[in-house]
């Protein structure tokens, strides 16, 4: 086969792939639509279950009552769908790999993928109860707190970003270790940078209070030693391999 014809088989494999994935994501969507009202009040009941009695969530423009549910929905969808659209992807790039490749890609995109529900859940069902009740705490008194929908989602999906990429610490670890870019015993030298470059990240991504702040700093830094325990069994296996 010659470099062109190479060149588009490459392509229409991708499009393949890539029209899968939209295809599974677009039939969840589907799925979801009649559903999208009750998934934004399930992501926003750490926030309601905080708010005084009789308090609740407003919709500033016209249309955002009928969007955000639905933005709700493809991010439902999304995460859903996830696993299937990894899948293709693996199925895309995996001809191009060695064995020894495929055995370290493999455990690192599954490892990958269930840190970041990880991060979002610990976000969820520990962060925000502790956040939303130190934000409504805090409002002055006579003053209403009442969140747009919108803002409530753009602030929801910062965190679970903000955690979910925190939470692939240990995945990163691996990498740049078994790459060869660092070692194990420069990763323990670096540790006190590491902890003050933690409780700075809490700081940044979170609100200005210190309990949420440290449950963002503890475990970045938790699992940064998590990756360096982890790094060090894949390097003894890697010594042996060679």
């Amino acid at each position: 086969m010659s470099t062109g014809e190479s060149f588009i088989a490459h392509l229409v494999e991708l499009r393949t792939r890539l029209l899968h994935s939209v295809v599974a994501l677009l039939l969840v969507f589907i799925c979801l639509f009649p559903w999208a009202s009750d998934l934004y009040a399930l992501l926003a009941q750490p926030l309601l279950a905080k708010l005084p009695k009789g308090g609740q969530m407003i919709a500033t423009d016209v249309t955002t009552p009928f969007f955000v549910p639905l933005k709700v929905a493809m991010m439902a969808a999304f995460l859903i769908t996830l696993p299937y659209i990894l899948y293709q992807i693996w199925r895309f790039v995996a001809p191009g790999l060695y064995e020894n490749e495929k055995r370290l890609v493999v455990p690192l995109i599954i490892a990958s993928t269930v840190l970041f529900f990880c991060g979002m859940a610990f976000a969820y069902f520990a962060v925000f109860p502790v956040v939303f009740g130190f934000i409504t705490a805090s409002a002055p008194q006579g003053v209403a707190v009442m969140t747009d929908i919108d803002k409530y989602l753009s602030f929801v999906l910062s965190m679970f970003m903000a955690f979910g990429i925190t939470f692939q610490v240990p995945v990163a670890v691996v990498v740049l270790v078994r790459m060869g870019l660092v070692t194990v015993e420069k990763l323990r030298e670096i540790r006190s940078y590491v902890i003050v470059g933690a409780f700075i990240i809490g700081a940044i991504f979170t609100p200005p209070d210190v309990v949420s702040q440290l449950m963002l700093a503890i475990p970045l830094w938790f699992l940064y030693e998590a990756g360096i325990v982890v790094a060090s069994w894949v390097g003894k296996g890697k010594t042996k391999e060679a």
